[in-house]
């Protein structure tokens, strides 16, 4: 599933009663007793495709046999939820349990609009994974909660792969390298397709270096692409991208690398699991040939760096049922429905201990072991202007492809990047 996430637009000032609204009693005051919630209705918006039907299902009927009350799914698109979910929350009555994506909670988070949930970390999060809650934290107080994540990995023909001689999926970047030079030499395939513009990819690569993309200047963040490792992700991006026949100025959707893929004129690309989906239904007959491997990074011991994105579940500061919302969370990531959900959806869970649930999907085995190490763009409100397009980063990536040095690049779009983190959330 590839989703733009983007941060609310324009929260400030509206939410600054919510906070004080929010408790454990509906609308006359009442409060669970022996007959737990009954009669309450708790709403949880989810984002389309997010969970399954039967998942919904199974967790509403334990949910109201626990607690008395009902539970009403609301399924939303991701088109246009920014500001949906803006005009919800400085409402009277918002969605009390809600799907958030995980670059998107800091802004909610700054301007109001989630409960605090430090004491449901304590409770059930104790053993969530550290690199699937950070985005789920912000000034040092739990926001949200992980739910669940994706990240890239290497799509690979089989076939081409067998044709030039290699016999097993490479361990190293150096490795990689290598096996995709030879597939160059010994076939005449494509050794991998690699857009100028897969700027998520390079977020992984700068993400392996231990780079950021921003630095604090005062208080205020401004661009970090003049730091020589970033500078280092981005000739490890030229390395690779030089052996690529993919345009230097378009992103991996333009046109859909799946379906590049798919011709099997290609011996690799770097993306989601969906996209090998995506080139099987454009050519069925590619499906023998499909494979998967984690993407190898410098040394064999550790994945290369990868961008981390998912889904967070909130509660709405001036939800009226706050406590009921709780439980509804306990259930939700409880080990069975967050291993259910996995495994359904081939997504990485909270808990390193349910990937065993990935068991059987080749796509989600390879994702996995660079989840732990993996991060996200920068977890600041004031990143969500920087990915509007025309996103400075890809022009910055395009610049570097196209002659000029990582430095000369990091130059040329500094004003424009600074311009748009200096952006009123």
């Amino acid at each position: 599933m590839k989703r733009k996430l983007i941060a609310a637009i324009g929260i400030a000032g509206m939410m600054v009663s919510i906070a004080a609204c929010g408790g454990d009693s509906d609308d006359d005051g009442k409060k669970a007793g022996a007959d737990g919630y009954a009669g309450e209705t708790l709403t949880v918006w989810v984002m389309d495709g997010s969970s399954p039907d039967d998942w919904q299902a199974d967790l509403a009927k334990e949910f109201e046999a626990k607690t008395k009350a009902k539970v009403k799914f609301e399924i939303q698109k991701w088109n246009g939820i920014q500001q949906k979910l803006t005009t919800a929350l400085s409402e009277e009555n918002p969605p009390d349990v809600f799907e958030i994506g995980n670059t998107q909670t800091p802004a909610y988070a700054k301007t109001g609009g989630l409960a605090d949930l430090s004491d449901l970390k304590g409770e059930i999060g104790t053993d969530w994974s550290e690199s699937l809650n950070k985005s789920a934290v912000f000034d040092g107080k739990q926001y949200a909660a992980p739910w669940f994540v994706v990240n890239r990995v290497v799509v690979y023909n089989k076939k081409i792969w067998a044709d030039a001689g290699i016999k097993e999926t490479p361990k190293t970047r150096d490795e990689f390298y290598n096996d995709l030079k030879t597939i160059g030499e010994k076939t005449d395939a494509e050794p991998i397709y690699l857009p100028g513009q897969n700027w998520y990819h390079f977020v992984g690569l700068v993400i392996g270096e231990g780079a950021e993309l921003v630095k604090k200047d005062g208080d205020k963040y401004v661009s970090n692409l003049d730091d020589p490792k970033v500078a280092a992700a981005t000739e490890t991006y030229k390395k690779f991208q030089a052996l690529s026949k993919a345009p230097k100025d378009k992103d991996e959707a333009t046109p859909q690398q799946g379906e590049i893929f798919a011709k099997g004129k290609t011996g690799s690309f770097i993306g989601m699991g969906w996209e090998g989906a995506t080139a099987i239904t454009t050519n069925p007959a590619i499906e023998k040939d499909l494979g998967y491997f984690t993407i190898p990074g410098a040394t064999a011991d550790k994945p290369e760096g990868v961008f981390l994105g998912g889904s967070n579940l909130a509660v709405a500061a001036g939800s009226k049922k706050q406590e009921l919302a709780k439980e509804f969370l306990k259930l939700a990531l409880s080990d069975k429905f967050e291993g259910a959900l996995a495994k359904a959806n081939g997504v990485i869970p909270n808990k390193d201990a349910l990937q065993s649930n990935l068991k059987g999907n080749a796509a989600a085995e390879a994702a996995a072991p660079a989840s732990a190490t993996g991060d996200t763009t920068p977890l600041i409100p004031e990143w969500a202007a920087v990915e509007n397009d025309p996103n400075p980063i890809k022009t910055y990536l395009t610049a570097v492809l196209k002659g000029k040095s990582p430095a000369e690049a990091a130059k040329q779009v500094e004003g424009e990047f600074n311009k748009r983190l200096a952006q009123q959330q």
